[in-house]
């Protein structure tokens, strides 16, 4: 009988809430993948995955829930919580490299008041069409943000950056997408969502080529980026460190 895992969202935003019950195993494995990286492309201030009801098949499997996870948190500034881990699970988490600072909480309940008690980060969110003048309309709403966040000083970086990540869509996705830019200790994120699964690539191009340099900027003026890939599309991100934490 093949095994069943079920990855149910209960909440979305300001906080993520995934329930992952049934039996995790190597056949399991992709579908915990896809449900976490759902649950981080909405963009939440904190990600809580409840495993409480979380079976193991085999030891292998717990290698798949650390490596699933792990690999998912450098999505910058969504820090992932583990609840109601048993100790299998919690010495797997700790055997796995990179997820020594992986947050644990004995249940969900505790993890999500404590997620409210901490001070909330700034954010905004856009619906933008993709046409050229959604170019124009980021670069103003970061200028304007970035002044009101108190953050001028990155201001022309993070538009430029912005610019490069909204115009991609315009160019080769060609659907409606979602910016966000948000301020979280210190770190500026700012994402694109859209609705293409065809996946960026960064190119090298000579200092002939017209184009191509859009990505090439992104990964040379911020301090990391990536793509999300999501069932109906993908997130595109970068990070940019800024002065005192907010």
């Amino acid at each position: 009988m093949p095994s069943q895992l079920v990855c149910r969202p209960e909440q979305d935003l300001p906080v993520a809430v995934l329930t992952i019950s049934g039996t995790l195993d190597k056949l399991t494995g992709d579908a915990l993948g896809t449900a976490v990286r759902r649950s981080l492309s909405v963009q939440p201030a904190k990600l809580l995955l409840d495993v409480t009801r979380l079976r193991v098949a085999d030891p292998l499997a717990l290698t798949v829930l650390g490596s699933v996870v792990c690999q998912a948190e450098e999505f910058p500034a969504v820090p992932i919580v583990i609840c109601g881990a048993d100790e299998a699970v919690r010495r797997a988490l700790a055997e796995t490299p990179g997820c020594t600072g992986l947050e644990l909480a004995a249940s969900c309940s505790t993890a999500r008041a404590e997620a409210y008690a901490q001070p909330a980060g700034r954010e905004i969110r856009v619906r933008l069409r993709p046409v050229p003048e959604a170019c124009r309309q980021v670069r103003t709403l970061v200028a304007q943000t970035c002044a009101g966040w108190h953050r001028a000083d990155v201001s022309s970086t993070v538009a430029l950056v912005a610019t490069e990540l909204v115009a991609n869509v315009v160019r080769h996705a060609h659907t409606t997408m979602e910016f966000t830019l948000a301020l979280r200790d210190g770190r500026l994120t700012v994402a694109v969502r859209d609705g293409s699964r065809r996946m960026p690539r960064r190119l090298d191009p000579t200092v002939t080529d017209a184009g191509g340099r859009g990505l090439r900027l992104v990964h040379d003026l911020t301090d990391a980026w990536g793509v999300l890939p999501v069932t109906d599309g993908k997130v595109v991100w970068s990070q940019l460190t800024t002065g005192a934490a907010v």
